[in-house]
């Protein structure tokens, strides 16, 4: 039969310290654990009733059909303008369907000779050993340009949309509130693991945006590891150290500056291209790093641009601002 231990004497052992670790009371490695339990909130029964009342207030003063026609009537112009949008792009995706050549036809798209000037004259003409990189930043880099303004855009929207603006007191001065109020504070697993995997993973990154006009990758794969790296960070060890070298400021420049770069490069290229220029930026030797012109310059733009989107849409969605 064991003997009944004190509790002064229980407190000490490592049970006792395992038992507060399981309930989140107490870590027994790193002191107390920084996780505030949620309070229930109790509304007082009067408040429900009275924001009961007034939402059937404003249901019935604002969409009341019978006397108000405005929201009637464009209840009606709605049904209508839905149903001959509808039957208008039926008609006109079948008519664009009867266009279609037949199968089998020497027109069609698997015969067409834009694939196989890519796959015969892209090294010529590109001087990039991966064809699929010379297709998307030398024969179509308009549309790739078009590409990185439209993640540059939608990060601008996301921006709008859940930025959280900072909370000021009396005094006009901006307060800080802790991200990680609930977040296990100083996660050992975590960021041991951060410190190892991070520099690969923007080493990994950066090789894929410089070897991309060499072999597979490129800007976009790229950018997305780098994101993937900054993210991984953020969740370490905070806004805090995140921030003293990447910021809101430090995305929108490089975003721009990169922007600016990709349009400037390619449209002095498309000029000489529509024009029948000889441009003077060279091709290089196929296979070496510096090679296939401005393809290498612009990988380095598009990488940029997707390693800021990716970042900012994460911290955007879970905090609301950097």
């Amino acid at each position: 039969m064991s003997k009944k231990v004190p509790k002064q004497e229980y407190e000490k052992t490592l049970s006792f310290r395992l038992q507060q670790w399981f309930e989140g009371s107490k870590d027994p490695y790193l002191g107390n654990v920084e996780m505030r339990p949620q309070e229930e909130f109790i509304e007082d029964d009067d408040a429900v009733l009275m924001r009961d009342m007034e939402r059937k207030r404003r249901k019935e003063r604002v969409y009341d059909l019978a006397n108000n026609w405005e929201v009637s009537g464009f209840e009606k112009l709605y049904k209508i303008f839905s149903a001959c949008f509808c039957v208008f792009l039926v008609v006109m995706l079948l008519i664009a369907v009867s266009y279609l050549p037949s199968y089998g036809h020497a027109e069609n798209p698997v015969n067409n000779e834009v694939s196989e000037r890519y796959i015969e004259k892209g090294l010529e003409e590109t001087g990039a050993v991966n064809i699929v990189t010379g297709m998307i930043l030398d024969y179509r880099a308009f549309d790739t340009l078009g590409e990185s303004h439209v993640l540059f855009i939608a990060t601008c929207t996301v921006l709008i949309l859940l930025r959280k603006d900072k909370k000021k007191d009396e005094n006009g001065n901006s307060i800080e509130v802790s991200d990680r109020i609930y977040e296990p504070k100083d996660d050992v697993i975590l960021q041991t693991a951060a410190r190892i995997l991070v520099p690969p993973i923007i080493i990994f990154g950066i090789y894929v945006i410089l070897g991309g006009h060499l072999g597979p990758g490129g800007g976009f794969s790229g950018g997305a590891i780098i994101g993937a790296g900054l993210i991984l960070y953020l969740n370490a060890f905070g806004f805090r150290k995140t921030e003293r070298f990447f910021t809101e400021k430090t995305y929108k420049t490089l975003s721009v500056c990169a922007l600016g770069c990709y349009c400037l490069a390619k449209s002095y290229s498309f000029y000489t291209g529509a024009n029948h220029i000889e441009s003077v930026i060279p091709l290089g030797m196929p296979g070496a790093i510096l090679s296939s012109g401005l393809i290498l310059v612009l990988n380095i733009c598009v990488g940029i641009v997707v390693a800021g989107t990716m970042y900012t849409f994460y911290v955007m969605f879970r905090k609301g601002g950097y």
